[in-house]
């Protein structure tokens, strides 16, 4: 069963990539959380735990050019919320790729609560700026 599913009310931007690229993440992330919680082979859970991180790095990558192109004025406050996560996800890769952690339940739930806040709180306030 999904983790987290991507609606429009929910967390549509209406900036066009970011809506696309949101939709892929959380794909990926549902992948990764049906594998690390239905008992796949390590390696499988490690692999699409790496491609999910380098989907995110190059996403958020890609809003923050976005933001700056358009001067975007909360940009500062938004990238750090983006190299929080990716501090946090970096941390996890390690770990799990050390044998020190596990891609658990819990970790699928925070990083649900990130995206659930973040989308709304954060994202959804730059559309105006990106579409203008």
């Amino acid at each position: 069963m999904a983790l987290i599913t991507w609606t429009a009310d929910q967390f549509g931007t209406n900036v066009g990539f970011a809506d696309e690229e949101h939709q892929i993440l959380f794909d990926k992330l549902n992948t990764l959380y049906d594998l690390a919680t239905g008992g796949a082979d390590r390696s499988a859970v490690g692999n699409q735990l790496d491609d999910l991180i380098s989907y995110v790095v190059g996403h958020f990558a890609h809003e923050e050019r976005e933001m700056l192109a358009k001067d975007y004025n909360n940009y500062t406050a938004h990238k750090a919320e983006h190299e929080a996560l990716i501090g946090i996800c970096a941390g996890l890769q390690t770990k799990f790729h050390a044998g020190e952690a596990e891609v658990t339940e819990e970790v699928g739930q925070m990083v649900k609560g990130w995206l659930d806040h973040h989308i709304p709180v954060f994202d959804k306030a730059y559309a105006d700026a990106l579409n203008g």
